[in-house]
């Protein structure tokens, strides 16, 4: 059974990516955990201005969203009726990265699927900009669902490689397990900068093709350009339902001379954006 963290504010972002989420695991026996954190500074704020004790600000605030919670999955399962599915409810006064990280490691969490509201907003204080720092600090794959965005089968998914990554394949299960299982045509995406891979590319490349031989995949050699126009320009002409991508905890070393454009796709996609942490060895050019 898979276990899938549903971190949620109650806005209607969140909302949105817990109802991708039913639909998408539909077929799958899952475990869904939601999630509320209650935010430290809320709670000092709070109780300065209210001038309660800290305990009563604390239990009123937990109690609050507790109820929540339950109100949730109460209404998921009323509206979903999938027996398949079950819920936990989580609630914890903590900081947000801190909050997601105990949790994946006491339960074992296999997925985590948030809601993104797009770059023109990240300046305000919104939900969607903890999904970055999700990416960047959580060591489990994050499933990014675009506001607004309702979801529809898929059948083509796209992966992006500049073959520089010696992949680990214990990074790649979560991938591969998702393609196997639903039959994806996998797009891997190469956009070049020169006419000739190496040795090392072509080495992992190969790797790649291995780790897709049970379902349909192909090799693209896009042309060089902005890497975003680039591939978002291919999901829109190819109806690719799902952009992976893997992302690294990078080295002082390796934020120096490599840029991973990962954290800002999350923000401008108009598809739902899969990151998994990827721990293979890096080919520095």
């Amino acid at each position: 059974m898979k276990k899938i963290l549903l971190p949620t504010d109650f806005s209607d972002n969140s909302l949105n990516a817990i109802r991708y989420a039913m639909a998408f695991y539909q077929n799958e026996p899952c475990k869904f955990y939601v999630l509320n954190i209650q935010k430290v500074s809320s709670f000092v704020s709070d109780d300065l201005m209210a001038m309660q004790p800290s305990e009563t600000i604390f239990h009123s605030l937990i109690d609050s969203a507790k109820t929540k919670v339950k109100t949730l999955i109460r209404t998921l399962k009323e509206d979903y009726q999938n027996t398949l599915h079950e819920f936990e409810a989580k609630v914890d006064y903590d900081n947000f990265i801190d909050g997601i990280n105990q949790l994946i490691d006491l339960e074992q969490i296999d997925m985590i699927v948030m809601g993104t509201r797009g770059a023109s907003t990240m300046s305000k204080k919104l939900f969607g900009s903890h999904t970055v720092r999700v990416i960047q600090r959580c060591s489990c794959p994050v499933l990014a669902i675009p506001n607004n965005y309702t979801y529809s089968k898929i059948s083509d998914i796209a992966f992006p490689s500049n073959y520089y990554t010696a992949y680990n394949s214990e990074d790649l299960v979560p991938l591969i397990n998702l393609v196997e299982l639903n039959n994806y045509n996998v797009h891997v995406i190469h956009v070049k900068n020169s006419e000739h891979l190496t040795e090392y590319q072509e080495n992992n490349r190969a790797y790649l093709d291995s780790c897709f031989s049970k379902v349909n995949h192909s090799f693209v050699e896009l042309e060089e350009d902005k890497l975003f126009k680039v591939i978002t320009n291919y999901i829109n002409n190819n109806d690719i339902g799902l952009l992976t991508m893997m992302s690294r905890k990078h080295s002082f070393l390796e934020r120096l001379f490599v840029t991973h454009p990962t954290e800002s796709f999350a923000f401008n996609l108009k598809v739902p954006l899969l990151v998994i942490e990827n721990t293979g060895s890096f080919y520095i050019k």
